[in-house]
């Protein structure tokens, strides 16, 4: 299958981009369902797991999600789109499966371990995969509708399921998720199955993501909404510089390479060092929340699937509907004060949100909520791109969102030891308080990134 006459012929509309974008959608249909919505309240309601639990097993998924991605990045370069994705699928799908079959909490863990490692081709995949065949024209616009994609699977998957969930009965729930992993590979198996051919036939020299180590660290979905990454993903000037020779060398000696780049890189970069645990104390706040959102819902403010359906769709709105306009405003505003009105509206939010009973309280600070991360979101992601030089991308990115990825896989492991330990009000007001705490470090940050700063700072 010659992609490059579909790239000549459809641009960013050809069929092997729909069917990237078709799979991104219902694979994170699935993976929103299951993580915010079946598996807080089915494993604690229903097999009695507690809330540190939980949060175990969704810390597993990113786990496996994080690890595995530059692996799945070479595997992708070697042998193709459609054997990557398929075993990506089977794994997935394999997971739904165990979960809805076995009832042991260590089958649990594992089974998210495994969704981790069967999504993990995803991001790579679609982002090398869509941007390659697009062009370089037509790459920003790509990347939209890749995000897009990824928005509204994640954002329906929580939603829609609630819909087949009929008290403690989940059966119709996860057939559902399985037909749709069913779908999807179908899908799959009318990708290609050699990577993408350059205009000339031959192959292309372009890795994707993951190939030469630094993209595919951690990519994890939403770590990089400015699509700063899909530059090293789609060939960096850096990383496709290096690749060829990278690609030859042996495993252990591209790692060494990979950190020794980033140290240099690191040194000669004027930023602050609290960059550091700032990236980190970001992702963090927002994986506390991840394994008792649902559980909180349901067990404290005692919602209905259709009310608490109702309370994403109010905050999840908000956010996706303001991200394009936030983002122009950072691009003619700066980042400052855009910034500082996100992690304000966001901390006071989480804070109340933890003692607040009253429903039409409650949807009025989700929606505030919705709204701060609105603001935080293409803010953060600019304050993190204007402390990159484009020069330095290809080895600095991958260490960025690896950090950021950490904060996702330690969030959930304590939020579920706060639950259980603390009380259900204490996730919240540690992510709130987490957020208060970057509201101060982002103020030095941007002090000293300012002569670095490819965006305003305000």
């Amino acid at each position: 299958m010659n992609l490059a006459g579909w790239k000549n012929k459809a641009g960013a509309a050809a069929p092997f981009v729909v069917q990237l974008l078709v799979i991104m959608f219902v694979v994170e249909f699935v993976k929103g369902a299951l993580l915010l919505t079946i598996l807080p309240v089915y494993m604690k309601t229903v097999l009695g797991a507690t809330a540190f639990v939980v949060g175990w097993s969704l810390a597993a998924q990113y786990i496996g999600d994080n690890v595995f991605r530059t692996p799945v990045g070479w595997l992708i370069d070697k042998a193709g789109y459609r054997l990557s994705m398929l075993i990506g699928i089977l794994l997935s799908g394999s997971s739904v499966l165990i979960m809805a079959t076995f009832t042991h909490h260590a089958w649990m863990v594992a089974a998210c371990a495994m969704l981790g490692v069967g999504t993990a081709p995803l991001w790579p995949a679609v982002i090398a995969g869509t941007t390659e065949v697009a062009g370089d024209k037509a790459k920003g616009t790509i990347m939209s509708v890749v995000y897009m994609a990824w928005l509204s699977g994640t954002g329906l998957g929580p939603v829609v399921i609630n819909f087949f969930i009929h008290g403690s009965n989940y059966g119709p729930a996860y057939r559902l998720l399985l037909i749709s992993m069913g779908v999807v590979l179908l899908i799959a198996l009318f990708l290609p199955r050699k990577p993408l051919l350059r205009e000339d036939g031959e192959e292309s020299r372009h890795a994707p993501a993951g190939a030469a180590f630094p993209a595919g660290v951690a990519m994890e979905a939403g770590a990089d909404p400015l699509g700063e990454a899909v530059t090293v993903a789609g060939g960096g000037a850096a990383a496709a510089a290096a690749m060829p020779a990278a690609g030859k060398k042996p495993l252990g000696e591209r790692v060494k390479l990979y950190f020794g780049e980033v140290r240099a890189s690191l040194r000669e970069m004027n930023v602050s060092v609290l960059l550091f645990p700032a990236m980190f104390i970001q992702t963090f706040a927002l994986g506390v929340l991840t394994p008792i959102l649902t559980l909180y819902a349901r067990e404290v403010l005692h919602l209905s699937p259709g009310q608490y359906s109702m309370l994403l769709i109010v905050g999840g709105g908000a956010a996706v509907a303001l991200l394009v306009p936030v983002g122009k405003l950072v691009d003619r505003k700066g980042i400052k004060g855009l910034l500082t009105a996100g992690l304000i509206f966001s901390s006071v939010s989480l804070l109340a949100l933890g003692f607040i009973r009253q429903l039409a309280a409650v949807y009025v600070v989700v929606g505030l909520l919705g709204i701060g991360y609105a603001l935080i979101i293409p803010s953060w992601n600019a304050l993190i791109a204007s402390c990159v030089p484009k020069e330095k991308r290809g080895a600095v990115w991958g260490f960025f969102l690896t950090i950021e990825g950490l904060g996702m896989i330690v969030g959930p492991i304590v939020s579920g030891k706060l639950w259980d330990a603390f009380g259900p009000s204490v996730p919240f007001t540690v992510s709130g308080s987490v957020l208060l705490l970057l509201l101060a470090l982002q103020w030095r940050i941007l002090a000293k990134s300012r002569g670095n700063a490819s965006y305003r700072t305000g």
